[in-house]
């Protein structure tokens, strides 16, 4: 079940990161409502997937599923530049998320 918990933390940290982008430094209301309803969400099932699985591989798998996340919503709903470096750097987090999952 700490796996679910970690995998919902981590999708609800994508619409945090999302809902600020869109709150256009925190003067649109309903995105920065957004923003922090998922942002107490993600933290909270995040304390739920810590209570059986290790601080590192909670939290490196957290932040990773939310910076990938992140950039691949950026890519494709907002018009942000897809280069080979920005790629890379997405399947070297990628490959961090597996082997940490494996170890």
């Amino acid at each position: 079940m700490s796996w679910i918990y970690l995998l919902f933390a981590g999708l609800l940290e994508i619409v945090w990161a999302v809902a600020m982008k869109q709150s256009a430094g925190f003067t649109r209301f309903w995105p920065t409502a957004i923003m922090g309803v998922s942002m107490i969400g993600s933290f909270g099932l995040l304390a739920l997937a810590m209570r059986t699985l290790p601080l590192g591989t909670a939290y490196v798998i957290w932040t990773g599923i939310g910076a990938v996340g992140a950039f691949l919503v950026g890519i494709m709903l907002l018009g942000e530049t897809v280069n080979a470096a920005r790629i890379i750097a997405a399947v070297l987090i990628v490959t961090g998320l597996v082997t940490m999952k494996l170890a």
